[in-house]
């Protein structure tokens, strides 16, 4: 891209274009809406020169892929199998959870595969980055360069041949064309299409950490989340040392798929039982406590449901949730009060999920109405029992998906009784019925007494 494009501002609302940034469009007077763009010649110069012809669908190969493994199997389970070669995957978290130190362990387990890869820091000098690997167990086989500079990183492609890229982070690369300062809207624009354009011109999968806003949310315009083929987020509370890796966008795989990790001294460990550690400080005799089979991906968990229940106070009753919905909590309490008879409403309540994850899955609701009551009662479940399924507005009780995997994983931890929808009860095999008891119900207060 020659230096001779000058660089224009464009409004996003109306499309008027500036030689300069201006704080209010004069086309349509909204505030904030110009950003640098090229000029529309530049843009349409490649388009005009392109020789690429269309072709059948049925002339286009469909070998089957080779991945490459990333040496993390809970990695390589959310990526749906590995990397992909000229694939774009963009990482997402909170600062300080753990991203950088993901993938220089990854890139370091890739080296020690014979895998060719290189990393890419703006954020971080060199030494700061053969620190952190030195930590990590080792500093061998991994190329690194330290520039804020795309020319840099497109010099290094251009120049030889890797199987993995790491940009640490997409927000500090600047493309010397555009005048605005690394991380716009322009910048992260340019960087990011540059980027992938070159890295599936060379088979290249290339790994792009991102910033997050203070929402959560992946920083920059959300044209960078669809230039990518996976996006994925690295989520954790600050209080524990589990990492949860989830994905939100796969093309060559699951969007449900879960990794989680546990971060420590040496780096980031894999954890292969996530249901295990999630129970084993769980204990069977407390009250307003309940286990629920959440699914993600491919992969059931057994997690704990906490609730506390108190007189409310200070006037209006207190709703908080930890791990869970609190919209979602305050329909159940609607329904335990009007359908089943329990008077929650003049109550504060306090419900989480034990060990900092998150479940968003309408089958938790079984399992948080029985954790309410129970804490309500001063009555502990059952021993041995676990529940799931979708409580309706009306009191009834939902099927909900792949029931026959969070009844075999129940199975496999020494649960002897799972309370469950009618709907749901239908769909297990003989062979999932065995070896457990099956508490099939139709309306949420039969569930609840079959746990109380």
């Amino acid at each position: 891209m020659a230096r001779s494009d000058k660089t224009l501002f464009e409004c996003t609302a109306c499309g008027a274009q500036s030689p300069k940034w201006l704080g209010k469009c004069s086309g349509c007077n909204a505030w904030s809406t110009l950003v640098e763009v090229l000029p529309r010649e530049a843009r349409t110069r490649a388009a005009a020169e392109s020789s690429r012809s269309p072709q059948t669908l049925e002339s286009v190969p469909t070998d089957r892929v080779t991945r490459i493994s990333s040496s993390f199997a809970e990695l390589d389970r959310v990526l749906g199998g590995g990397l992909v070669p000229g694939a774009a995957v963009l990482i997402g978290g909170d600062p300080g959870i753990g991203k950088s130190t993901l993938l220089l362990q990854a890139c370091l387990g890739m080296a020690r595969a014979n895998v060719r890869v290189l990393y890419a820091s703006g954020e971080e000098s060199a030494s700061q980055v053969a620190l952190r690997a030195a930590r990590l167990g080792g500093a061998k086989g991994v190329e690194l360069l330290c520039t804020t500079e795309l020319a840099d990183v497109e010099a290094a492609l251009e120049r030889e041949q890797y199987a993995v890229v790491v940009v640490d982070s997409i927000q500090t690369l600047r493309a010397s064309e555009l005048e605005s300062a690394p991380g716009s809207v322009a910048q992260l624009r340019e960087v990011s299409v540059r980027l992938v354009e070159r890295a599936k011109a060379r088979d290249t999968a290339l790994l792009l950490i991102g910033h997050v806003t203070k929402d959560g949310a992946l920083a920059g315009p959300k044209v960078l989340e669809h230039l990518v083929d996976v996006v994925l987020a690295f989520e954790g509370d600050s209080t524990h040392s589990y990492r949860v890796l989830r994905g939100q966008k796969n093309r060559f795989g699951a969007t449900s798929e879960v990794g989680v990790f546990d971060m420590v001294a040496e780096g980031l460990r894999e954890i292969a039982d996530p249901s295990a550690l999630f129970l084993h400080e769980r204990s069977d005799r407390a009250a307003g406590s309940a286990v629920f089979p959440a699914t993600a991906g491919t992969r059931p968990m057994l997690v704990e449901v906490q609730a506390l229940l108190a007189p409310a106070q200070y006037g209006a009753p207190r709703r908080v949730a930890t791990g869970l919905d609190q919209n979602r909590l305050a329909v159940m309490l609607a329904v335990l009060h009007r359908k089943a008879g329990i008077h929650v409403l003049d109550q504060d309540v306090f419900a989480a999920i034990a060990g900092g994850l998150r479940i968003d899955e309408p089958a938790l609701d079984l399992a948080l109405c029985a954790a309410i009551v129970s804490a309500l009662r001063d009555k502990p479940i059952i021993a041995g029992s676990i529940a799931f399924g979708e409580v309706g507005l009306t009191g009834e009780l939902r099927a909900v998906p792949r029931p026959g995997a969070r009844v075999n994983e129940a199975k496999k931890l020494g649960f002897k009784r799972v309370v469950l929808p009618h709907g749901s009860a239908e769909q297990l095999l003989p062979a999932e019925r065995k070896g457990i008891e099956i508490v099939a119900c139709k309306r949420l207060d039969d569930a609840l007494g079959a746990l109380l």
